[in-house]
């Protein structure tokens, strides 16, 4: 199935070549995306292991999943009013969330996920979308949502409570020298301290970076992939691609 939603760096056009990086089904008993984001790869299967965690540092964006979890209907309730509007869109933009509850503020991060630019957030996005198809949409999500567990933590700690010999993580972390244009801070040094604490986990990982010399240089010794998708910023010009990185620690 497809996300709900979508997310700067978002995978849907390299989920596939992802998939094939994973070790075999049946090999590991946990599944773990640290940088959850719009769950592309966690959509993409009906169940990748018993256990599943999907994670992400962003407290307005999980708490989106939760309320598509446990309260869909409530929710699509609240979204009633939905419409491709450039004047609703403003009106929650500029709302104050304090003293809304839960599904209020999901209603409110829904919209403004949905009929952004880009995902930005900020700038409304000037096409036409089928808004009630969406918000139909979230029961099914809820129910691939019912089995996984949902955590907002920072990655460093995600990893070493989930870490177990028959683990496999998927990490999807803001790309280098691209940190800006993610919603969440994340600073040059945060790389530094993801290879170090990945270098001492007890199970596999997967990971997607941008292809540079310094994310080769920071991973060497691992197993590196070159693959490459679609620049989807480039609207005219469907030949150009964009290169990128899948790394895992093992062959």
């Amino acid at each position: 199935m497809n996300s709900f939603i979508s997310w700067i760096g978002g995978k849907k056009l390299l989920r596939k070549q992802i998939l094939e990086q994973f070790p075999d089904l049946g090999s590991y008993s946990r599944y773990i995306e640290v940088f959850g984001g719009a769950g592309w790869v966690l959509f993409s299967k009906d169940k990748h292991a018993p256990l599943e965690v999907f994670n992400d540092v962003n407290g307005e964006l999980i708490n989106l999943y939760r309320v598509v979890k446990y309260h869909p209907e409530t929710l699509q309730k609240e979204l009633e009013w939905l419409l491709m509007s450039r004047e609703q869109f403003f009106d929650e933009l500029s709302r104050n969330t304090r003293g809304m509850t839960d599904i209020q503020r999901a209603a409110r991060f829904f919209c403004l996920i949905r009929e952004s630019f880009g995902t930005d957030c900020k700038s409304f996005r000037v096409c036409p979308r089928d808004m009630q198809k969406a918000v139909d949409y979230l029961k099914e999500v809820s129910g691939r949502l019912n089995r996984v567990v949902i955590e907002n933590q920072d990655f460093e700690r995600l990893i070493k409570t989930y870490d177990r010999p028959d683990a496999l993580f998927y990490l999807d972390p803001p790309y280098y020298e691209a940190e800006k244009y993610y919603p969440d801070r994340f600073n040059p040094e945060d790389h530094e301290r993801l290879q170090r604490c990945l270098g001492n986990i007890k199970g596999k990982f997967v990971l997607s970076y941008n292809d540079c010399q310094q994310i080769r240089d920071l991973f060497e010794g691992y197993t590196i992939i070159e693959v490459d998708r679609m620049d989807n910023l480039v609207n005219k010009d469907k030949s150009r691609r964009y290169k990128e990185l899948i790394i895992k620690n093992y062959e």
